[in-house]
């Protein structure tokens, strides 16, 4: 893969509005894959090794209350499989069996081949087969290794409401998902603090997921910040030791020095990471333009058509604030986004361990830009939200 990460800015010059924020989706837009494809992959493989059940989940049914995602894991990695192969012939290739479904799928650029479960229904039925929950996990640990993003899987509940019921969620960052996984829509979004939800979003996110057709995906754009490791105490990444034959490194930082998979610097062990609560870092990081990044959440929703599930994928970019520095507008443009956000958003994105230095460092940037260029540079109003 050659392409470079989508440039995502999703931050708006003045006022800051709470909305779900939701665009259609394009179908040959569902999954981007760029020249960080290898970099997620060992960091996946190596956390998938190393976590277990805290990174890639599907509980079992749960009687009265609502079913198992593991059928639509398997619809799930099929679907992954079929996509990629033809949206990316260049990264995957795939066999077939006799019966003329996907038995397995390579991933050409780290050489992993990896067989695919059979699919959710057989040639000539249109029952769905029953799933054990080691099956549909195995589906998921597939299906996690194949994309950039995290994976989850929402089913409909007796009540009406969508659960969490499955998930590969291996790069979340700032969240885990043993913390989450079981809950419905409502309480993940009233336990993890998300500004105004109870007001602004609750009812119109509920609707949404009970009518979302088919044939109608969306997409949506978020953004916090990161601190990660001074530039100097970062480990390098081991690309000699990189393999699908060494799925374990020594520790995190070798294979993820950037932090993507768990924000070390900002919130501290992940082990003793306490859910619902402010940003807490084990020791006070040191906050610095050059070890901050813009990390930004483009995630997508869709229905399944055989076992009706939602699968909400979030792809995670990082971002060097020292490079966004650079381009025409975004300096003005970030630091007018964040002045605007409310006190919940500025708690919930946890403006306290960087607000200070980034905002200066924006503002120096601003104003250079300005003596360089006047405002056609330094209000440069870009492509367009998100970028």
């Amino acid at each position: 893969m050659n392409s470079k990460p989508v440039p995502y800015r999703p931050f708006r010059w003045g006022a800051y509005h709470v909305t779900m924020g939701i665009r259609d989706m394009p179908w040959d837009g569902w999954i981007e894959l760029d020249n960080q494809m290898k970099s997620y992959y060992y960091i996946k493989k190596h956390r998938v090794a190393t976590r277990g059940t805290n990174v890639v989940r599907v509980l079992p049914d749960r009687p009265g209350i609502v079913n198992s995602a593991s059928q639509s894991a398997i619809e799930l990695v099929h679907e992954l499989a079929d996509y990629l192969s033809n949206r990316y012939p260049d990264a995957f290739t795939v066999s077939r069996s006799p019966l003329g479904h996907i038995s397995s799928i390579t991933i050409i650029p780290v050489h992993d081949t990896l067989h695919l479960p059979p699919p959710l229904v057989t040639k000539g039925s249109t029952e769905l087969r029953k799933v054990s929950i080691e099956e549909a996990e195995l589906a998921m640990k597939i299906s996690a290794l194949l994309v950039q993003d995290d994976l989850a899987l929402m089913v409909e509940g007796t009540d009406g409401r969508y659960y969490f019921q499955g998930g590969a969620v291996c790069v979340p960052g700032f969240w885990r998902m043993r913390d989450k996984i079981g809950l419905p829509l409502e309480d993940i979004h009233v336990q993890g603090h998300v500004p105004q939800y109870e007001t602004r979003l609750h009812n119109s996110m509920d609707r949404y997921f009970k009518r979302m057709p088919v044939d109608k995906p969306i997409v949506r754009n978020n953004y916090f910040f990161q601190v990660i490791p001074p530039r100097e105490v970062r480990q390098p990444i081991e690309t000699s030791a990189q393999s699908s034959a060494k799925p374990i490194f020594e520790n995190d930082g070798i294979v993820d020095p950037e932090e993507l998979a768990w924000s070390v610097t900002t919130n501290g062990n992940e082990d003793t990471f306490l859910h619902g609560h402010p940003i807490n870092p084990d020791e006070p990081p040191v906050v610095a333009a050059e070890n901050l990044r813009l990390r930004t959440e483009r995630q997508s929703l869709r229905r399944l058509p055989l076992s009706g599930a939602i699968i909400f994928t979030i792809r995670t970019y990082l971002f060097p604030v020292e490079e966004l520095a650079k381009e025409p507008g975004i300096p003005a443009r970030m630091a007018s986004a964040m002045r605007s956000w409310p006190e919940d958003v500025r708690r919930y994105k946890g403006n306290g361990l960087y607000e200070k230095v980034l905002l200066k460092y924006l503002d120096k940037a601003a104003e250079e830009q300005q003596l360089s260029g006047g405002e056609e540079l330094s209000k440069d109003p870009g492509k367009g939200f998100p970028y």
